[in-house]
């Protein structure tokens, strides 16, 4: 109790203070130790079935009663430390509930997620004329190339404009890939051709499989949506683009990219920066986030608070959901003001502006759902698993 009274201050320290963020290892170390050895002691008297092995018992128990002693001492050690007398006590900040943060990318589809997106009016006009337009004089592939930081709203852009009607009219074929970190030619070609046929396809090699998608292709107009690329590998690329060249002139593929230099390398036609939503768009995905009932409104004084803390998101469509998310279920001025003052905002992290409404979100989870996070922080980026044995973990 003593250690996570000052647990939530010292995380937040962990990250400007690295002997801080040494004594949390230590002391996560002593609780899982803790942890174990009284699950062992559980496990051993639920053994215990007849009077007749309470002797053997009986002495497990001045085994465990050493052990015990040993996990305490430890864990007084870490308290008596000269720095933990600079953390400040828990006020329960650790109570709250808190959406996905994950630094890591989740797969996405080509389904709709948000029904409206606010400030993005002009973005989703301009890339659909892209698209349905006919004017280009050349008959190689067309690639047009969404570039926006982490969190910016590529995906959901890219998203509605995948299933607006016009583009329906427009193209004979659609495909929605998530690339993510990995480039395997033959398995990014096979997974085009599975989107277009919405079928398992049993290709052996990429001479098949290339086969297959040119004549898939040929003589129909095509979409391919290929978000969250990060590759830059001009070879590989051109070795992907090879039979995707038999589309019908109009054919067309769309990128998500947080980088520039991968637009350029897949030799873009149209690269579009996605920029920061504007103030007032801002404090529309703020509110819809932040507000319980969508038809209920904020009192003057928490609107106030609100408006600053959209302020410090900066813009950010993914900042503004989370920490609008994270104060939903906080009703009092003291919890907003709480939120807008807290020191992490501040914290020098370089090139990743969302970093800090992410590590608020994170602050905010009870213990217990820390380190569930911190665990499924182990899978890599689009990893697939069976949510059954994820629980059962």
């Amino acid at each position: 109790m003593d250690i996570n009274a000052v647990i939530d201050d010292a995380e937040q320290k962990q990250f400007t203070n690295s002997l801080v963020r040494e004594w949390l290892d230590e002391v996560r170390d002593a609780l899982y130790d803790a942890e174990d050895l009284l699950e062992q002691i559980d496990y051993e008297f639920s053994q215990t079935q007849l009077k007749a092995e309470f002797q053997s018992s009986a002495s497990k128990v001045s085994n465990f009663e050493s052990k015990i002693i040993e996990l305490i001492d430890d864990l007084e050690s870490l308290l008596d430390q000269k720095l933990v007398q600079d953390f400040q006590i828990s006020s329960g900040v650790g109570s709250g509930l808190a959406n996905n943060v994950s630094g890591k990318r989740n797969e996405s589809s080509s389904l709709v997620t948000q029904e409206v997106i606010y400030g993005r009016d002009d973005d989703k006009e301009m890339i659909l004329n892209w698209l349905i337009s006919d004017n280009e004089n050349h008959n190689q592939l067309s690639i047009h190339s969404i570039v926006g930081m982490g969190g910016m709203g590529k995906t959901t852009l890219a998203q509605h404009v995948y299933n607006h009607p016009t583009i329906d009219a427009k193209f004979t074929i659609k495909a929605w890939i998530c690339v993510s970190d990995e480039l395997d030619v033959f398995k990014l070609t096979r997974a085009i051709l599975e989107a277009i046929h919405k079928s398992t396809d049993d290709s052996r090699n990429l001479e098949m499989v290339q086969g297959r998608l040119k004549k898939s292709l040929t003589g129909r107009k095509f979409l391919l949506v290929l978000d969250d690329v990060w590759n830059e590998d001009r070879e590989q690329w051109k070795s992907l683009q090879t039979p995707l060249k038999y589309g019908v002139k109009g054919s067309k593929i769309l990128v998500t990219t947080r980088s520039n230099k991968v637009a350029c390398t897949m030799e873009s036609n149209n690269i579009h920066q996605l920029k920061q939503l504007q103030e007032d768009h801002s404090w529309q995905v703020f509110a819809k986030h932040a507000v319980q009932d969508g038809n209920s409104k904020l009192n003057s004084e928490l609107k106030e608070i609100g408006m600053e803390i959209a302020e410090k998101c900066q813009g950010l469509p993914l900042a503004l959901e989370t920490v609008g998310s994270l104060l939903q279920s906080k009703s009092s001025v003291a919890e907003w003001e709480g939120i807008l003052r807290s020191n992490i905002w501040d914290l020098p992290i370089e090139n990743s502006k969302i970093i800090p409404a992410l590590l608020l979100s994170y602050h905010h989870l009870p213990s217990h759902l820390k380190r569930c996070f911190a665990y499924c922080a182990l899978f890599p980026k689009d990893h697939g698993f069976d949510k059954e044995s994820l629980i059962l973990s």
